[in-house]
């Protein structure tokens, strides 16, 4: 499986892993901003954008080892929703080496359960992936939608998530449903308080998808994290790149001061 990596910017190695049916092209907004200050390593996961498919694609462990190949040890690990399931799991592997990890609008775990009440429906899930073989573009954009619902600016964010989904070619349908089963499946609450390295979760206050309250349970497992909640929905990278752009230099400032 070839996987794609786009490196641009200097400074300090920055990982981004973004989300579901999305590639690593939806970052432009806060990879204009970070550029100046960081080496950046846009991966497109697999079976997404310009990446291969995986034979054994529903795994986050055989995803985060296959891109933490490709990527420089002691990178800080940045994952966007289902990307930051992936980081999250490079970030709790030691041969990985993650000087620290950030999540944006990301949750250890998605669906609800009755010992967490901080996700969706398993149903959600399952109506995308019973859509995917029926009106795949129209599946997609209603996802899209779902990801743009409760912010202030939610047209002209779906506009611009529109825009951008296929930039990269179209995602495998194979690739759309092992994602939307991690999503179902993955479970790493019990695995937080393994993280060894600085974390950040960047949540957005009107996310219909990760509700706020999910990251900062999860940002006081280990001891190491840290929570910051923005007035935007689940894309803060794009309706306030700004704010998103100034917590990561702040966070990474952070570590090389430490």
């Amino acid at each position: 499986m070839n996987l794609h990596v786009a490196r641009t910017g200097n400074g300090p190695d920055l990982v981004l892993l973004h989300g579901w049916a999305m590639h690593a092209g939806i970052f432009a907004p806060l990879t204009e901003l970070l550029a100046p200050r960081f080496r950046l390593h846009l991966v497109d996961l697999p079976g997404h954008g310009y990446s291969g498919t995986d034979a054994n694609a529903a795994d986050t462990s055989r995803w985060a080892a296959r891109i933490a190949a490709a990527v420089p040890r002691d990178a800080i690990w940045l994952g966007w929703s289902l990307g930051g399931l992936v980081a999250l799991q490079a970030a709790l592997d030691p041969n990985t080496h993650a000087r620290g990890l950030v999540l944006i609008a990301a949750s250890p775990r998605f669906v609800v359960a009755p010992d967490w009440p901080h996700g969706v429906a398993l149903e959600v899930f399952e109506q995308f992936g019973a859509g995917l073989h029926q009106r795949y573009r129209e599946t997609i954009e209603r996802f899209l939608a779902l990801e743009t619902l409760g912010s202030a600016h939610a047209q002209s964010e779906l506009r611009d998530l529109k825009t951008r989904v296929f930039a990269h070619g179209e995602p495998h349908i194979a690739a759309l449903e092992a994602g939307l089963a991690l999503l179902e499946s993955v479970d790493l609450r019990a695995r937080l308080r393994e993280l060894t390295m600085p974390h950040l979760w960047i949540a957005g206050r009107r996310d219909r998808l990760v509700p706020p309250a999910a990251m900062r349970w999860a940002s006081v497992q280990s001891g190491k994290g840290e929570f910051v909640e923005m007035a935007s929905g689940h894309a803060p990278f794009i309706s306030h790149a700004d704010e998103v752009a100034q917590a990561i230099d702040c966070f990474a400032q952070g570590i090389a001061d430490a």
